[in-house]
């Protein structure tokens, strides 16, 4: 199996009556949810610590983390639903438990039941995150998994450029709440969508037990590949370095740089080197292939966190060469992520659910341990998140050197 599927179909039926463009746009759509839940939230943090009381600036984390750990844990038994029932009605409910949790959210009347709000909100949106990820590689392999894939996370990863600015927009309008309503009509909008054109991906003649020892012989065919275990810690390890900036955005952009209200502009334009390197990698994936793009991308990651670390050690970071650094670091972010996850995806096609269920699980889970731990360390400097992004750059660089048995940016047969 290589990197790039020369027979791969340039529209799979599996996704008919909706053509390939309608196919990309909704399953960005979906997947959405999670990223605008996650980053709308940014400029409404003080808003919240007036509302209920809460000064400290690193107690407002949760509001962010409880959202990543639901998100994180529940992929891990979505994934043998949807691999037993199929794509189309886990997926659905995902999306009505997202809508009710924002609800929930909405009439809050106390920090604890707006934290209870945002975990039921995670929970639903890692369905969105699994059932994409299955849907996609039900319907294309190979180096089209990987386009397509790229296509869908160029619209996925824009959501974090312009959410911030959005609400903060919406902050200058109503209050924290309104954050929430928004939610609700576009999380309802595509619950609709999704119900009216989605078809079902995964046959009945390919829809697996739910019996506990198939489950874990399934995860058991995960965990033990190296190649997806490979590449599913070296993710997660990197989004760690990721969680870490956004938990700490708000607090670097307005007290060490005192941005103020105009910290979204900052981070949008931080954001967009993700965008763009979404829409690079689809343009070129299936001419240089996922290892090559993936590998030079996580080198040059590796460079600049050290740049970065080196820069906060002595105390020259000024604003534009940390936004510009930090732009960098998320351009080769996105070649990373997504080549990473059609990596690790691309040996499992016969347990797609389950694989995407257990990949999803880790990487998120790894990446809220190593983010919060980095976060909590914020201390009014960028000492600890330059370290903690070096320090990640290099156990990913070093796990997928393991991975690939030291082979990179070739194509090769997959590693087993």
């Amino acid at each position: 199996m290589t990197d790039i599927n020369a027979d791969a179909p340039v529209a799979s039926p599996a996704h008919l009556p909706m053509r390939f463009a309608e196919f990309v746009a909704m399953i960005a759509a979906i997947m959405a949810l999670n990223p605008l839940a996650m980053d709308i939230m940014l400029p409404a943090l003080p808003h919240l610590g007036h509302a209920f009381k809460i000064a400290d600036g690193n107690q407002l984390q949760a509001v962010l983390s409880v959202f990543l750990l639901g998100f994180g844990a529940a992929q891990f038994v979505i994934g043998p639903l949807s691999d037993r029932f199929g794509r189309r009605p886990i997926l659905l409910a995902g999306m009505g438990v997202y809508c009710v949790a924002s609800v929930l959210a909405l009439f809050a009347p106390s920090f604890e039941t707006l934290l209870l709000a945002r975990l039921l909100q995670g929970i639903g949106t890692a369905a969105t995150r699994v059932i994409v990820v299955s849907i996609v590689r039900d319907c294309y392999s190979g180096g089209r998994m990987a386009g397509v894939m790229s296509l869908t996370m160029m619209v996925f990863i824009s959501v974090p450029v312009v959410a911030p600015s959005f609400g903060q927009a919406l902050m200058l309008l109503t209050e924290w709440r309104g954050i929430f309503v928004v939610l609700i009509v576009y999380g309802l909008l595509a619950l609709i969508w999704s119900a009216w054109r989605l078809p079902e991906t995964l046959p009945v003649a390919k829809r697996r037990s739910l019996a506990i020892r198939d489950v874990l012989f399934a995860y058991h065919q995960t965990i033990s590949h190296r190649q997806t275990i490979g590449y599913g810690i070296a993710a997660g390890t990197l989004q760690g370095a990721l969680f870490a900036f956004v938990f700490t955005s708000q607090q670097v952009f307005t007290e060490i740089y005192h941005l103020g209200h105009y910290f979204p502009l900052a981070f949008a334009s931080i954001a967009f080197g993700i965008a763009i390197a979404g829409f690079f990698n689809a343009r070129v994936v299936h001419r240089y292939g996922m290892r090559a793009l993936s590998h030079a991308a996580l080198v040059g990651f590796v460079v600049v966190g050290a740049v970065m670390l080196l820069a906060a050690v002595i105390g020259f970071l000024p604003l534009p060469l940390f936004i510009a650094l930090s732009m960098l670091m998320m351009f080769a972010f996105g070649l990373m992520f997504s080549n990473f996850t059609a990596l690790a995806m691309e040996p499992q096609g016969h347990i797609a659910g389950t694989a995407s269920s257990l990949y999803g699980t880790l990487t998120t889970l790894l990446g809220i341990a190593i983010g919060a731990f980095i976060g909590q360390h914020y201390d009014g400097t960028l000492l600890p998140f330059t370290t903690g992004l070096f320090a990640c750059t290099l156990i990913a660089f070093a796990v997928v050197l393991l991975a690939e048995k030291g082979r990179l940016f070739t194509s090769h047969k997959a590693v087993s």
